[in-house]
């Protein structure tokens, strides 16, 4: 058993490199058996799941519970989607790990021009495209996988603007081997994620924490990106469901909001190993990060 996940900007190849490589282990000498989990599955348009966070989150919750139920068949698992956020592989990364499989991520790596260009020809076609909005939008957000991280790794990377995707491919090939090798005691390039106690036990709770974490503090920086973009100077930023407003007294570019952003998440990992964990629903982990944020715009407007 294992599990692939396909990563990469919209209209970058994924769902070529899915298929490429599914029919390449099929064709192989130990003949796998190969499902390729993806959001056509749902009979769901891509503007619909993408339209909004909500919507994000429930296709993101299909696509995780298809994975889990898939993972016991014995069948090798291709995660066919944009797979962007990194808290969102890292949750596939604990499923992977809590049923003791291989695991590997493969990246279309693909500059955000011809992304767009192939975006535009999708929808000459008649195909089903991003509208530009959203397509604008997914690009912005996208995390590029670091092979560092052990939830991106082994990391496996396609250029399929320079060079194509077909079964000849060198990476498809290595793809292939890493996930149909043989393993004994002295393999020691094919790594087998091996189960702990605590996560039998409770096998999403640290990636929960992290995905909601993630996924609140994107929303009050597009709150903030979005009310700021209405025009005319604005000294308070609304965000409803009972959160404090964020106090401003100048402009917040989108780049000093992705560093306090970064900043934030990692503050918060530190301290979860020695103080208080992380918080497991979006509302807690809102407003903490609006909390550090009024603590810094309030520091740097003083």
């Amino acid at each position: 058993m294992a599990l692939v996940v396909i990563c990469g900007q919209p209209c970058s190849g994924k769902s070529i490199a899915a298929v490429t490589l599914a029919e390449t282990l099929k064709e192989s000498e130990t003949k796998q058996n190969v499902r390729i989990i993806d959001e056509a599955s749902f009979h769901l348009d891509r503007n619909q799941n993408y339209a909004n966070m909500p919507a994000e989150k429930n296709l993101r919750g299909k696509l995780r519970s298809d994975v889990d139920r898939s993972v016991s068949r014995g069948d090798i698992v291709i995660v066919d989607s944009l797979n962007s956020i990194k808290g969102y592989r890292y949750e596939l990364w604990c499923i992977a790990r809590a049923a003791g499989i291989r695991y590997c991520v493969v990246y279309c790596d693909v500059d955000e021009a011809n992304c767009r260009q192939w975006n535009k020809e999708r929808s000459d076609r008649g195909e089903d495209g991003y509208d530009n909005g959203i397509f604008e939008d997914l690009v912005r957000r996208f995390e590029k996988p670091e092979r560092r991280n052990r939830w991106d790794s082994p990391l496996f990377e396609l250029y399929p603007s320079r060079e194509g995707i077909d079964k000849s491919s060198p990476v498809i090939s290595e793809a292939v081997t890493y996930l149909t090798k043989t393993v004994d005691s002295k393999t020691q390039d094919v790594r087998i994620l091996q189960p702990s106690i605590a996560t039998q036990a409770a096998r999403f709770s640290e990636a929960n924490s992290l995905y909601e974490l993630d996924r609140a503090t994107q929303e009050i920086v597009n709150a903030i990106v979005e009310q700021q973009s209405l025009g005319g100077a604005i000294s308070r930023v609304t965000l409803g469901n009972e959160l404090p407003p964020i106090e401003i007294s100048r402009p917040i570019g989108l780049p000093e909001l992705r560093r306090l952003r970064r900043t934030f998440v990692k503050l918060m990992g530190q301290s979860s190993l020695s103080g208080p964990p992380l918080p497991t629903d979006a509302d807690s982990a809102k407003r903490r990060f609006v909390d550090y944020l009024n603590r810094e715009f309030g520091g740097n407007n003083a």
